[in-house]
């Protein structure tokens, strides 16, 4: 999808990555509304993806409950060589700890959730976006005027 930003140049993001823990899963549980979202991003012809330390051990279920795809990463240097599997110019990328470093490097947008688990301080100068929960930064790619509003110069 085109994302029209003001006084700047447009972007176009195809592909979203997600982290697990922390991210899309609060203590190991994701909300009905994330799932919901997820969902409509699809029909939106976004591709999510998955890229996880798995550290609860759960990532291949919940990859398959949203028929999502899986990447394992467990650390940022893996997730940043899974990163390689996508366009860097169409792929945003949804994190919340210093693990999703590799993913927010090799991502044209890069967005933290600041959620229970927290979030590490050392992302702040690898993110575009800051949101205080998932649901909130998978509604940018649904209602892109806000999306293009906090992006605009």
């Amino acid at each position: 999808m085109i994302i029209e930003i003001p006084n700047s140049n447009s972007i176009e993001i195809n592909t979203i990555i997600l982290d697990l823990n922390g991210t899309l899963s609060i203590n190991g549980i994701i909300s009905a509304e994330t799932k919901s979202l997820i969902k409509q991003l699809k029909k939106f012809n976004y591709k999510i993806v998955l890229i996880s330390g798995d550290i609860r051990g759960n990532a291949q279920n919940i990859a398959t409950e949203l028929e999502i795809d899986l990447l394992l990463g467990k650390t940022s240097e893996e997730k940043a060589v899974q990163m390689q599997n996508f366009d860097k110019n169409t792929t945003a990328s949804i994190g919340n700890a210093r693990i999703d470093i590799g993913t927010f490097k090799n991502s044209k947008l890069s967005i933290a959730t600041l959620q229970a688990e927290g979030i590490h301080t050392q992302i702040l100068k690898y993110v575009d976006i800051i949101v205080p929960s998932i649901e909130n930064a998978l509604q940018l790619f649904l209602n892109t005027k806000s999306l293009s509003g906090t992006l605009r110069k």
